[in-house]
């Protein structure tokens, strides 16, 4: 639901946004895109999915098969060691929950 609401958010600010469930279904979407020479410019990742592939393991899949993707990581734990160290784990950025639409500016606005 809330990466519904930030896709909303995001194209009431102008930018395209898909919304995927988890990071498994995330890397086979970028993977299509960039095999067909449409990558997205930036992706952020949850990085606890229950149930599912969360970004931690999706960003190295997807810096795998595209070095140069730009992938932020997302969490409502702000004190997670990913969340502090997020380059050491291949993000570029961090954006914290709570989301709201001042933020998603200011964050797409900064990598996209």
């Amino acid at each position: 639901m809330v990466g519904e609401i930030v896709c909303q958010m995001m194209m009431h600010l102008g930018y395209d946004a898909t919304h995927v469930k988890d990071g498994k279904v995330a890397v086979d979407e970028y993977v299509r895109r960039f095999q067909n020479g449409n990558p997205f410019d930036l992706v952020i990742m949850d990085l606890t999915i229950p149930g599912g592939m969360g970004g931690k393991e999706a960003v190295m899949e997807i810096l795998a098969v595209d070095p140069s993707a730009k992938v932020l990581v997302s969490s409502g734990y702000s004190t997670d060691p990913i969340m502090t160290n997020f380059g050491e784990y291949g993000f570029v950025g961090v954006i914290n929950k709570p989301f709201d639409l001042a933020s998603i500016q200011q964050t797409l606005e900064s990598f996209c």
